[in-house]
């Protein structure tokens, strides 16, 4: 049995604030924007490198789902972005004046720091240690 994460769905705002923030400030990759309907599109955006879990961004349609917007796990982080190369992807985090959460730290798993996307869910920028 093959089984693996495709896509993980983050509720926003707005597409296009939300694909210039992961594009343009994280430099994630467009992988798709396709019309589903006059008020609903299927955009998929992905970190650079090899093929693997996209981030499906979901417009929120209700009052409900608004709710959420920016807090999707009760204020843990949400998700976790490896990198090859810490202090390349930190810097850019700062070149774009992207909030750090907490700075820079060398753990046992490898060198973390806790940062904030355009609506205020929590990443760990993590190279881990090999």
């Amino acid at each position: 049995m093959k089984q693996k994460l495709a896509h993980i769905a983050i509720v926003v705002r707005d597409y296009d604030e939300a694909i210039n923030f992961y594009t343009v400030k994280l430099g994630f990759r467009l992988v798709e924007d396709s019309i589903l309907s006059d008020t609903k599109r299927w955009v998929l955006v992905a970190p650079p490198g090899p093929d693997g879990c996209m981030l499906l961004l979901a417009k929120a349609a209700s009052p409900q789902q608004e709710s959420r917007i920016g807090n999707q796990t009760g204020g843990r982080v949400f998700l976790f972005l490896h990198t090859d190369d810490f202090q390349r992807d930190y810097q850019n985090l700062l070149y774009h004046n992207i909030t750090i959460v907490r700075g820079p730290s060398v753990e046992a798993y490898g060198t973390v720091a806790v940062f904030q996307d355009l609506y205020g869910n929590l990443w760990d920028l993590v190279e881990p240690s090999h």
